[in-house]
């Protein structure tokens, strides 16, 4: 006779199993969401329209709002704080490129997508799940994938990558809101110092990594919405999942991500 795992040991290993199972399901959506869009990249961008002017109407305040404080509040004051003690207020250009720039913006502007958008995506694709419209459009020969979710993916990760551009504006202007009024920077010196140790990489650096993230949630989401189940509530838990995994993975991409970039661009690590 076959021995059995006892029910503990069973439930444990399931629970250990799970994770894994759902990290292979996202990436086969993620593949299957770019093989529809490269095999037929038409029909659908009136909609990727529509889903990028909500994006950008539901996400531009918070995103103006959250990175010029936090530019103020964080890199501005504490480090003008240091900066201020060293004798160096000048110097914090520097320090707002590594940041707010490489780091802050584009996090911030992910995480304000992934808690507006994503969750807005996950309720929605769950709410169909539930009331059995997905279930519908596959009987009908209508592909849910292609029809929902490649829109929502397209439009997500566009515009995050696009919101991008204010995070790092305003994540700069917070800062230097710190430097000059507050601790006596002089204005052309905090804004050469910025410039001079500023590269190309380091711009299209940070723009490419919020599209991965955008990418990564737009995804995370659609998955969590599309496979909701157990009523409203089982929506709920979806949407909440959704956002958890979201921050998650950006987290540990990110760490991947940015330690590549400085890896083969050593020149970033050395401030003029």
């Amino acid at each position: 006779m076959t021995a059995t795992k006892p029910a503990p040991a069973r439930r444990w290993s399931a629970g250990a199993q799970r994770p894994l199972v759902e990290a292979g399901e996202i990436v086969h959506l993620l593949g299957r969401v770019l093989w529809l869009a490269v095999r037929h990249p038409f029909g659908y961008w009136g909609e990727v329209r529509d889903l990028m002017f909500e994006t950008l109407r539901r996400c531009w305040l918070p995103v103006i709002i959250s990175t010029t404080a936090l530019g103020f509040a964080g890199p501005g004051m504490q480090g003008g704080s240091l900066y201020s003690v060293l004798g160096i207020p000048d110097r914090l250009g520097s320090f707002l490129l590594m940041a707010s720039v490489r780091e802050f913006a584009p996090w911030i502007d992910a995480m304000i997508v992934a808690g507006v958008m994503g969750t807005a995506i996950a309720a929605d694709l769950g709410a169909r799940r539930i009331r059995e419209e997905i279930d519908a459009m596959e009987v009908l020969g209508v592909d849910p994938v292609r029809t929902l979710v490649l829109p929502r993916i397209v439009a997500v990760t566009l515009m995050t990558g696009l919101l991008e551009v204010f995070a790092l504006v305003c994540g700069v202007i917070g800062g230097y809101i710190a430097a000059v009024p507050i601790f006596g920077a002089t204005g052309a010196a905090f804004i050469g110092n910025f410039w001079s140790n500023a590269t190309t990489t380091d711009m299209w650096g940070s723009i490419v990594k919020t599209l991965a993230f955008g990418l990564i949630l737009s995804v995370v989401c659609c998955y969590k919405g599309l496979n909701a189940q157990g009523g409203p509530i089982g929506v709920g838990r979806a949407v909440n999942q959704a956002v958890v995994i979201s921050f998650a993975s950006i987290w540990i991409f990110n760490y991947v991500y940015t330690s590549a970039l400085l890896g083969l661009n050593p020149d970033m690590q050395v401030f003029k």
